[in-house]
């Protein structure tokens, strides 16, 4: 058996993403930013506009967490249904509540699928009600997409 499903790494890691996001529940962010290994693959699986996979944590920040809450009008507030964890895999359901500042209501519902390493979410699937996404949020901007490249 692998040290990646011994139950202390289970629970260690399940812990661990549980206080994350009660952090993220009260409106608090950086918390799940922090949890994040440097290293980090977030992929958007579907058809959005967002939809692709970001390498690195700078670019998640930059090419979809800055732009995507750039958009709200309000602070972001999360709901935690379930963590699920079982060695290295966490899995994570919970609810979004925010307004844009066109005045949409963005309230999504979220399940991401991490792979944890030494404490830190090192690839991270997030699954969403894409057809909301399209409706309630701008695609990303070229000109944003273009500063970063530069």
């Amino acid at each position: 058996m692998s040290t990646a499903s011994t139950p202390s790494i289970t629970s260690a890691n399940k812990e661990r993403i549980r206080q994350v996001m009660a952090e993220l529940d009260k409106g608090n962010g950086k918390p799940f930013i922090e949890a994040m290994a440097d290293d980090v693959s977030w992929t958007i699986p579907g058809d959005t506009p967002w939809s692709r996979t970001y390498g690195g944590k700078q670019a998640v920040l930059q090419e979809l967490l800055r732009p995507v809450y750039a958009q709200f009008a309000t602070p972001y507030f999360s709901t935690t249904r379930r963590v699920m964890a079982d060695g290295d895999m966490v899995v994570i359901e919970f609810d979004g509540r925010v307004t844009t500042k066109a005045g949409k209501a963005y309230n999504n519902r979220y399940c991401y699928v991490c792979r944890m390493e030494g404490g830190r979410i090192k690839d991270l699937v997030e699954y969403f009600d894409t057809a909301l996404v399209n409706s309630a949020l701008d695609a990303p901007s070229p000109a944003h997409a273009s500063e970063l490249a530069a």
